[in-house]
């Protein structure tokens, strides 16, 4: 968390907290999302300004009940998650790398919703893949011990009783599970929509 960020906080104590007005896409980008978005529930306008950014990443947390939020000087601004806390892209030389910039190390565990989303779990950090890097990493699974190619991994995803799926990383296997797209916040841990009182 910035210095000054800290400062502003010790000022100002009791700035009331911002709800709905910032979200994160499943794509990793910040969103915002004024009166109008909200009502519409529409996804907001995306923040452009790479300044800004940064300063969004580094004062990025939660709270002990699985808010997310910025710290915004001395307002927490909470965060609307579509997804998860972290969205993650592939990186040749780091393996994945998150949307605030920081490498996420090999992840322990994987799920793949139905809807063929995959989440990842690095230590304590939760992260989407961005959708457009599926394809990148999708033939490193592996079903009965060979590859999988696209139609396969739609058979498996629609298959009542799947087989186990496991994804070759390096020298590992890790076993992907298979889960609903609906209750992620619940299964996990976090609150995807918080608001004032929840």
């Amino acid at each position: 968390m910035d210095d000054i960020v800290r400062q502003a906080m010790a000022k100002w104590p009791n700035v009331p907290h911002c709800y709905g007005w910032l979200a994160l896409d499943a794509r990793g980008n910040w969103r915002m999302r004024d009166e109008a978005a909200q009502r519409q529930n529409a996804p907001g306008e995306r923040i452009a300004n790479t300044t800004l950014q940064s300063f969004i990443h580094r004062n990025y947390t939660h709270d002990d009940a699985g808010r997310w939020y910025f710290q915004n000087g001395p307002q927490r601004v909470y965060i609307d998650l579509e997804v998860a806390p972290y969205v993650a892209r592939t990186d040749p030389t780091q393996g994945f790398v998150l949307h605030t910039g920081q490498a996420l190390s090999s992840p322990d565990a994987a799920w793949l919703t139905l809807s063929g989303r995959l989440l990842l779990r690095a230590q304590d950090k939760l992260a989407a893949l961005d959708d457009r890097d599926l394809a990148a990493i999708t033939p490193d699974f592996q079903l009965d011990g060979a590859a999988l190619g696209d139609e396969q991994l739609l058979e498996w995803l629609a298959d009542q009783a799947p087989r186990p799926l496991e994804w070759q990383i390096g020298e590992r296997r890790l076993a992907v599970e298979r889960i609903p797209d609906t209750g992620l916040d619940a299964r996990f841990g976090f609150v995807s929509r918080p608001r004032e009182g929840s």
